[in-house]
């Protein structure tokens, strides 16, 4: 069977074969696809590109990404260990939010991310993240808390892009990322999982 990494090669060939979102691909310098491990533990899933994205046809390259591998550092992880992507995979433009239909168009190519990968934790980055996968919760109400749903646990997390301008945000975001790797313990001794863990 082929490597992870092949297939996650072959799966991004498949969407520009695919023609996903001929507008936005239009607008977009590149595609971008996501980084890091193809055989991680642990995903993180943005939103959408930003520009300094866009020209690097990486994920999180600009300041949130700079955050990013700052509370990575924190955590003694670097970006080489974990896999990082976005829901959307091209930059959409003036940096709006993406729209529902540009998601749902994605959506099939990322549960094949992930399916690849096989992370043991997902780890959700702003609301728009958190609500592709948990649509019925609140990113105000439930982040820092580790969720399973159909058997995979996510961490749902405040994007760091928002926390950049908001002192407050900020703290709490650090805060709950640094339970990483308490969640990745408990998560490997799955027997205290269940008192951690709640459902959604």
């Amino acid at each position: 069977m082929a490597s992870k990494r092949t297939q996650l090669d072959e799966l991004q060939v498949r969407i520009l074969k695919d023609g996903v979102t001929p507008e936005l691909a239009s607008a977009a310098t590149q595609l971008v696809f996501g980084d890091g491990n193809a055989d991680a533990e642990i995903v993180f899933i943005g939103e959408a590109p930003g520009k300094n994205e866009d020209q690097e046809g990486k994920p999180f390259v600009g300041a949130a990404g700079k955050f990013l591998n700052e509370m990575l550092d924190m955590i003694g992880m670097k970006r080489a260990d974990v896999y990082i992507t976005n829901i959307v995979k091209y930059r959409p433009p003036n940096n709006r939010d993406p729209y529902p239909e540009e998601k749902d168009a994605f959506l099939p190519y990322l549960q094949e991310q992930l399916a690849i990968i096989k992370p043991l934790l997902i780890v959700t980055l702003g609301r728009h993240s958190l609500n592709c996968f948990l649509p019925d919760l609140q990113i105000s109400q439930v982040h820092g808390q580790p969720k399973r749903y159909q058997g995979q646990i996510y961490l749902p997390l405040f994007h760091p892009a928002a926390a950049l301008y908001n002192g407050n945000m900020r703290e709490t975001l650090i805060d709950d990322f640094t339970t990483i790797p308490i969640i990745m313990k408990k998560i490997a001794a799955s027997a205290a999982v269940p008192s951690l863990i709640t459902d959604k």
